[in-house]
């Protein structure tokens, strides 16, 4: 259970009214989030709880960055600023921001037609284009080294091992030991195609996924969730984001819907076909050097993204034995 906010001291930072109801919304796996009524309407009310996203200075940066996207007709739900005109109110040495409350629902690739899978693309794309016009330029990292296989080898050992031990064994033990000895296979097969540093970096939103989009009727009504916001290539979020969107539980993806979605993309962000083929690339090694839901299962106990795992696990095996078409869906 999360501890309770403490709403009388924050209320009292904002025009807010005094609190009605506060109930925990349990979808967010970084942070925490509290549907919120008072006696002068419905807010989000978020705890930025999380170590690497909840310093205060970034957060301000993230309600900046949504506030100037909102004035360019982006979808999204600034903070609301408090009596001294600040938006994040620390409290106990924890930060926390009020948000309009915005009536929607989440909505996967498969729940979307084809011409909502294009809005889709164009959405992120103008989010792209959008902070490259109102986020400052300085301060540009360079695109992060590809994952060494080598290591990748050394950490399916060492969690194939943790598997081993986990007592008593059930179904996921199984299933992570049969991903695992597959993966393995797959990086002896395929290590000297690990790619070289990524393309062209810009502001992203850094977590473009279901759960962060909330959609009225057939449109989305917000993009939620800043909390990666930061400099990164900007294509590999497309690629990163139709590969969660548009992944079906046996681990295949909608290609035809990564097509409609890739090539709004392209156009409101100005992606040409090549940086789409380097993105695909990188991610395509990401996915396949990555365990990040199995390290949270056995190292730190946490199941919360087991039932991500079949369907995610999947799709590694399936992009890399159908790479070549998956490539074309995304820069045809």
């Amino acid at each position: 259970m999360h501890p309770a906010p403490p709403l009388g001291a924050l209320l009292r930072q904002y025009a807010a009214g005094g609190a009605v109801t506060c109930v925990p919304v349990d979808q967010g796996l970084l942070n925490r989030g509290y549907r919120l009524r008072t006696t002068r309407g419905r807010y989000f009310l978020k705890h930025h709880f999380d170590p690497e996203t909840a310093d205060p200075a970034a957060i301000a940066r993230q309600h900046r960055a949504t506030q100037r996207l909102a004035g360019l007709g982006v979808p999204v739900a600034p903070p609301l600023p408090g009596r001294d005109g600040r938006t994040v109110a620390v409290i106990g040495g924890h930060a926390y921001a009020l948000h309009p409350w915005i009536d929607g629902r989440h909505r996967h690739g498969g729940q979307l037609a084809p011409g909502q899978c294009a809005r889709l693309g164009a959405l992120l794309g103008a989010v792209h284009a959008g902070l490259e016009r109102v986020m400052p330029p300085e301060g540009r990292a360079a695109p992060a080294v590809s994952a060494d296989p080598e290591d990748t080898v050394a950490l399916i050992e060492d969690l194939l091992a943790r598997v081993r031990r986990h007592r008593p064994a059930d179904s996921f033990d199984g299933l992570a030991r049969h991903r695992l000895l597959e993966r393995r296979a797959l990086l002896e097969r395929h290590a000297g195609r690990r790619p070289p540093r990524g393309g062209s970096v810009g502001w992203v939103h850094g977590d473009f996924h279901p759960f962060n989009v909330l959609y009225r009727g057939d449109a989305p009504a917000a993009i939620v969730d800043w909390d990666r916001l930061g400099m990164q290539p900007r294509a590999e979020e497309a690629v990163r984001a139709a590969a969660i969107f548009f992944v079906r539980p046996v681990g295949t993806l909608d290609l035809p819907k990564v097509r409609a979605y890739t090539r709004a993309y392209r156009r409101a962000a100005g992606a040409t076909p090549s940086e789409l083929a380097a993105a695909v690339h990188r991610v395509w090694w990401e996915r396949l050097n990555d365990f990040w839901m199995l390290r949270w299962h056995y190292e730190r106990g946490d199941t919360r993204a087991d039932a991500q795992f079949p369907a995610a696990s999947a799709l590694a095996v399936w992009w890399t034995r159908e790479y070549d078409t998956v490539c074309d869906a995304f820069v045809a």
